[in-house]
């Protein structure tokens, strides 16, 4: 049943990784390019609304540069992704020009993301390009983008992608065949469906070992905690088959699927839950967890144990339990200092219009 609802979907993101884009030589393979833009395009014509967010600039800006490995100094990398990013661009229009289709670049900042007024606007812009037939394609502008300020992966990008449109499915594309059970083993099977993101699935994700890429699959498990409390189904496929795309459109027993929560986020609500670097953290007993996430209270003054950070009114914070986990987000009304002089009386430090349980 689950697969079948995939058939609905008219709004897709698709994230193509630095694996799936380059050679062995770290170069961008253009044939294999070509493939997955065809199958792209080839939804695009079918009705579907499709947004692609890529990797692949770095990797083709080491292969102009001369580099061997990824570079780590900062400087040397934006270098890389500024040289790569147009030769991606150059490719990609090309190769969608063939099917008709015009393409937009959109290079991101987390912060651009977090402000309020950005975010709608970039949301505006993404969708008046769905619109209009226009194949988005969506990198970090890692030419200026630094530490403080990163998604840190692609992965993480297409997360907030997808629930910045909303989108009604998120596809990333990789290397393997999705969430592998007992990797590198004997006996490797892959997960065909996940249907909660716990410590066992957390578990199976290693790294990646490849020179080129960020992530592996430890944070595309983490990206599919973002899509999946908003709503929206992920699947984790191998960008390596021929029309993968096709197969998960078709409800076919293909990659890991992700199964969504019921309920789906409203957009100001994914904006506190997942757009910001929170500033500190508020840690709650018991009683207080337990008004926040199963009677859908405020949180008050005697329910807060400790405060962590510096932050002022109006910014994001954690909501830890006293173990330390974090279970919501939520907007304070109150500064750190005011919170930790605990004055604060008959008042709510997190309104629950403000606060998101994760």
């Amino acid at each position: 049943m689950h697969r079948e609802s995939l058939k609905n979907a008219g709004r897709i993101v698709v994230k193509l990784g630095t694996g799936v884009l380059t050679d062995g030589r770290k170069q961008l393979d253009v044939a294999q390019v070509e493939q997955l833009v065809e199958q792209i395009a080839t939804q695009r014509k079918a009705g579907k609304e499709m947004a692609l967010v890529t990797s692949g600039a770095v990797g083709a800006g080491m292969g102009a540069l001369g580099y061997e490995k990824r570079p780590t100094e900062p400087a040397e990398l934006q270098a890389c992704a500024a040289v790569g990013q147009s030769r991606l661009m150059t490719t990609y229009e090309k190769l969608f020009s063939k099917f008709d289709l015009k393409v937009a670049q959109v290079l991101l900042t987390h912060d651009d993301l977090e402000h309020h007024e950005r975010h709608l606007n970039a949301r505006n812009t993404l969708v008046t390009l769905l619109s209009r037939g226009v194949v988005p394609i969506i990198n970090e502008n890692d030419a200026v983008s630094f530490t403080e300020l990163k998604f840190g992966d692609n992965d993480k990008l297409s997360a907030l992608v997808a629930c910045l449109l909303p989108a009604d499915l998120l596809v990333v594309l990789t290397t393997v065949n999705g969430v592998i059970e007992n990797f590198g083993k004997a006996n490797p099977k892959t997960l065909s469906i996940i249907e909660q993101v716990d410590e066992r699935i957390e578990k199976l994700s290693g790294g990646t070992d490849s020179a080129i890429a960020v992530g592996g699959m430890a944070s595309k498990i983490h990206a599919a905690k973002v899509v999946t409390r908003s709503g929206i189904p992920l699947v984790i496929a191998s960008g390596k088959k021929k029309n993968v795309l096709d197969a998960i459109l078709s409800g076919s027993d293909e990659g890991t699927l992700f199964i969504p929560q019921a309920t789906r986020l409203k957009g100001r609500k994914r904006w506190i839950a997942f757009f910001h670097h929170p500033k500190g953290a508020l840690f709650v007993d018991d009683g207080a967890k337990k008004a926040l996430r199963e009677k859908g209270r405020s949180l008050l003054p005697p329910g807060i144990a400790r405060c962590e950070g510096e932050f002022a009114a109006g910014e994001v914070v954690r909501i830890c339990d006293l173990d330390g986990t974090e279970f919501a987000r939520g907007i304070a009304d109150f500064g750190s200092n005011e919170i930790k002089a605990r004055r604060l009386q008959r008042v709510e430090v997190v309104h629950r219009d403000n606060l998101v349980v994760l």
